[in-house]
């Protein structure tokens, strides 16, 4: 009988250590009518960008996302994320590149990656709008890193074949 008690006592010392490192145990459900739509900053964007629903979970979650919508002919600053990022593409076409490389178009149900650290932009083709999810993780209290604009030159130069 005292073994079985220590054995409980034991077995929720355990369950209550792991439900304090776990954080809250209820579902967050953010609803579509109360998600929050904002211009996106001119200085990080080129275009009209709208941004709707941007998070970034508590720890020990460290992802942090948003839906972008870019109008046609908007797009991204150059930039990096430290642990890279993840855009799931929704709506329309998009083009994107990285540093160095060449530039691709992206269509609505496609999923990019974009590994950590590397330089790369994303936007919408100049004749249809496109709309991404972005996940991506948070180091050292930063998810990106915002560069210079991407001009005119390189936002319309030719595109690579897969």
């Amino acid at each position: 009988m005292i073994k079985r008690a220590i054995i409980l006592a034991v077995l929720m010392a355990l369950t209550d250590a792991a439900s304090a490192q776990e954080g809250p145990t209820t579902m967050d459900i953010a609803r579509k009518p109360d998600l929050k739509t904002v211009d996106a900053p001119s200085e990080y964007f080129t275009g009209k960008v709208t941004i709707t629903g941007q998070f970034q979970r508590p720890a020990p979650s460290r992802v942090s996302g948003a839906i972008v919508h870019f109008e046609p002919g908007a797009r991204s600053a150059w930039h990096t994320h430290p642990a890279g990022q993840t855009l799931i593409v929704t709506e329309g076409v998009g083009w994107t590149q990285i540093e160095g490389g060449g530039k691709y178009e992206f269509r609505a149900g496609d999923i990019l990656w974009c590994p950590a650290d590397h330089k790369h932009w994303h936007g919408a083709t100049p004749h249809e709008g496109m709309t991404h999810i972005a996940i991506q993780d948070t180091v050292d209290g930063k998810n990106v890193v915002w560069m210079e604009k991407v001009t005119d030159e390189e936002y319309l130069a030719p595109l690579e074949s897969d």
